[in-house]
């Protein structure tokens, strides 16, 4: 017996896979899998999503190159955005760009479009980081990964979360094209703050979000903080969760070395009198294995797991 896939077409006898929920059986851990960078482009798009995001857009070309080659310049990630529900827009729609600062201040520059040409403003602003804002912990932008066309599990968990997260925070919450690591949804990202969390559904996102806006970054769900490589969130992933939870900008990493499959991360906490802690962190790779929903091929991926914290005596 066929049963409708979550377009509409029948399917086979055999399930359907999923690749969140395959993760999950794995138990993959989530901690250091969030991908680098520090600095974000957002464009409001509250249609039908292309798989490839912004890229396939039908968007005037010398535009779409222009914003392409200047987000590039400075490795910035554009995501499209849309509140949830895919309501269409009232008035023009909205971009930003986003810079991750690390002593907390969140530089942010909005701008709207009515006509593909309006999105020239992108590259100007990537091209000049501006001014600090006059709010430096303002609020950030929470984006719920429900990029459906991309990955099935982006959909099924993902609009659920941002149904709740809208629901809770409207000004706040967009849902957003494809972040990265399909398998850990439903995906949330906080920017410019640089921090993602996985495995989430509609009950727990609420006190994860809810704890990151008081500044409290829990190592439940957390994947990791985007200015660090994966050895270094790992480690401060295993602090969080040995410490308990504490600020965004609670520990320092001071020093990273490695030793073939061996990392030796130290990290010290923000406070002048604060210990220093020698996180050792063990890799190493996975099976081979389907990642993804539409990915048919299969993969390899780096794990990264904490195998002890010491104090570092002065």
């Amino acid at each position: 017996m066929t049963r409708p896939d979550h377009d509409g077409a029948a399917a086979g006898p055999q399930a359907r896979f999923f690749c969140a929920e395959a993760a999950r059986l794995r138990s993959d851990p989530a901690a250091g899998t969030a991908p680098h960078g520090t600095t974000w482009v957002l464009v409001e798009y509250p249609g039908g999503w292309p798989p490839n995001g912004f890229d396939g857009l039908p968007l005037d070309p010398g535009t779409k190159q222009r914003v392409f080659t200047a987000a590039q310049a400075v490795r910035a990630r554009i995501l499209l955005i849309r509140r949830h529900g895919r309501r269409a827009a009232d008035g023009p729609r909205r971009w930003a760009v986003l810079r991750y600062d690390d002593h907390g201040a969140h530089r942010a520059t909005w701008g709207v479009w009515h006509r593909d040409e309006d999105l020239a403003g992108i590259a100007e602003a990537l091209a000049a980081p501006g001014p600090p804002p006059p709010d430096p912990s303002g609020p950030p932008v929470v984006l719920v990964c429900a990029h459906g066309t991309h990955d099935a599990c982006c959909a099924v968990r993902g609009r659920p979360v941002a149904r709740a997260l809208s629901e809770r925070w409207p000004d706040l919450v967009w849902e957003c094209s494809h972040v990265g690591g399909d398998r850990f949804a439903a995906n949330v990202v906080v920017v410019p703050d640089g921090v993602y969390y996985g495995g989430l559904d509609a009950a727990s996102s609420l006190p994860v979000v809810e704890a990151h806006l008081a500044d409290r970054v829990h190592a439940d769900h957390l994947r990791g903080y985007t200015d660090l490589f994966p050895p270094q969130q790992t480690a401060v992933a295993a602090l969080l969760g040995r410490f308990g939870p504490a600020g965004r900008h609670h520990y320092t990493v001071e020093d990273t070395t490695r030793d073939d499959d061996r990392w030796l991360v130290r990290v010290r906490g923000r406070s002048s009198d604060a210990p220093a802690y020698e996180v050792e962190i063990r890799s190493h790779r996975t099976p081979r294995r389907q990642l993804t929903c539409r990915g048919l091929s299969m993969s390899s991926t780096a794990v990264y797991e904490a195998v002890s914290i010491a104090v570092v005596r002065p």
